[in-house]
């Protein structure tokens, strides 16, 4: 049975979601009110996905994620919230969230959502993505995607897991193109407009992490996607 910890702060949204996600999904459902809490349970459990609220009391789920992030680089993260700002959307997947749902939502499309990012965890695990090619040279860089560290020398830049994971897909497809589409579906898995300019957040800071090596460089190649220079 899969293990999720829920973080909601009304408790009768959070009771209903518990109880839903327990009887059709059949999954074992852990619910905080609070962020404390939550980081407080996370410490002590083991989980297979997080559901954080945003807008709580004494620790909001944006920092209750990164805090997450700190213990488990890879476990899968929701962020619910009313919020509808695009910042909010870009802060979310910037802190490693895998998915935003926007209040009000129906319970039915989150269990679609849990459902969905379970199984692409499954398929990574059986491919064995997550062991497969996870160290790149990167001129005078060494990037790490378990760690998801890149280091040169005695500096070591921390990257948040979309940062890894576009990084990733850029050395794999070192000196050729890797289309915008292919990058959203891959990482985002929606190509739609607020997801496009998220990547484009992400890529401006994963130039900024390399600009110290003049012979690498992320560049745009128009009408297609972006490229990852190294000579």
């Amino acid at each position: 049975m899969k293990k999720i910890l829920l973080v909601e702060d009304d408790p009768n949204l959070g009771l209903l979601l518990q109880d839903y996600l327990q009887l059709k999904g059949k999954f074992d459902v852990v619910l905080c009110t609070d962020g404390e809490e939550g980081l407080r349970t996370f410490n002590k459990q083991n989980f297979d996905l997080c559901i954080l609220d945003v807008m709580m009391p004494k620790k909001d789920g944006f920092t209750l994620g990164k805090d997450i992030r700190k213990i488990n680089a890879h476990v899968p993260m929701i962020f619910a919230t009313a919020k509808t700002m695009l910042e909010d959307k870009s802060a979310a997947y910037d802190l490693g969230g895998d998915d935003y749902i926007t209040k009000p939502f129906r319970i039915e499309e989150l269990l679609l959502r849990i459902n969905a990012m379970f199984k692409r965890v499954a398929n990574k695990t059986a491919s064995g993505e997550e062991v497969e090619e996870s160290q790149f040279s990167i001129g005078k860089y060494n990037f790490d995607y378990t760690t998801q560290l890149i280091t040169a020398g005695e500096h070591i830049q921390k990257l948040s897991t979309k940062e890894a994971e576009l990084l990733r897909l850029l050395c794999l497809k070192k000196n050729t193109v890797l289309t915008r589409e292919e990058a959203l579906l891959t990482i985002w898995h929606d190509d739609n407009y607020f997801n496009g300019r998220s990547m484009d957040v992400f890529l401006s800071k994963l130039r900024k992490y390399l600009r110290d090596d003049s012979t690498v460089e992320i560049i745009n190649v128009h009408g297609k996607g972006y490229k990852l220079l190294v000579n």
